[in-house]
């Protein structure tokens, strides 16, 4: 399936995607499997039809947080496949992440990848993630998560699925979100999906290039 894509003649459009990790016992001795992944929405611009794509990857010995970058890097892979600049609001119940992305980035970069206090944590992750999303306008939106928010709730299923199968989508695949939320929303397991578009765009400032 091709790359998602929101983009209107006029210009970017809004893409929303919802990620969630996993590493299945993380912190424990030992090689510890772990899963990425994530729900992409975006509008159709020639029919206004809400769209969702799912994407997934796997690896055999990791951490939350290492699978929490991958999540990001292989959304925007995805998302920057066909070169173009996208506006994305990305959802994460990850506050590594989200603020890594909005605080911790910029004044690492500053000072050359290097952080006051020691070495950097996956820095290889964080800069191939810097790279994917660097051409794009992103907004980093955290959410609590296991908290009945579908999206993040759906994500977070498809993260564990593929930790525990060691698993990769290979790329956006069409989404099983309806059948899943119809089913948990039958079971009251979550709240009401976030409606598209999620929130007006409010990017974070560039990062200083590297």
């Amino acid at each position: 399936m091709s790359a998602p894509n929101g983009a209107a003649a006029g210009g970017p459009a809004l893409i929303a995607v919802y990620a969630d990790e996993s590493c299945l016992g993380n912190g424990r001795e030992g090689d510890n499997p772990g899963g990425a992944a994530g729900l992409i929405e975006c509008v159709r611009p020639a029919s206004g039809t809400l769209v969702r794509f799912d994407y997934w990857v796997s690896d055999r010995a990791t951490t939350n947080n290492r699978m929490a970058l991958r999540s990001v890097i292989e959304a925007f892979r995805i998302l920057g496949a066909k070169g173009r600049q996208q506006h994305v609001v990305f959802t994460s119940d990850s506050n590594y992440i989200v603020k890594g992305m909005n605080e911790w980035l910029r004044g690492w970069k500053a000072r050359g990848w290097a952080r006051k206090g020691g070495a950097i944590e996956n820095l290889e992750l964080w800069q191939e993630a810097d790279r994917a999303v660097g051409p794009h306008e992103v907004q980093w939106v955290w959410v609590r998560g296991h908290d009945g928010h579908a999206q993040n709730e759906y994500a977070n299923d498809l993260a564990v699925r593929a930790a525990r199968e060691q698993t990769s989508s290979g790329g956006a695949v069409e989404s099983g979100f309806d059948s899943w939320l119809a089913a948990k929303t039958a079971k009251g397991k979550v709240r009401a999906p976030t409606p598209f578009p999620p929130v007006g765009l409010r990017p974070a400032r560039a990062l200083p290039r590297s």
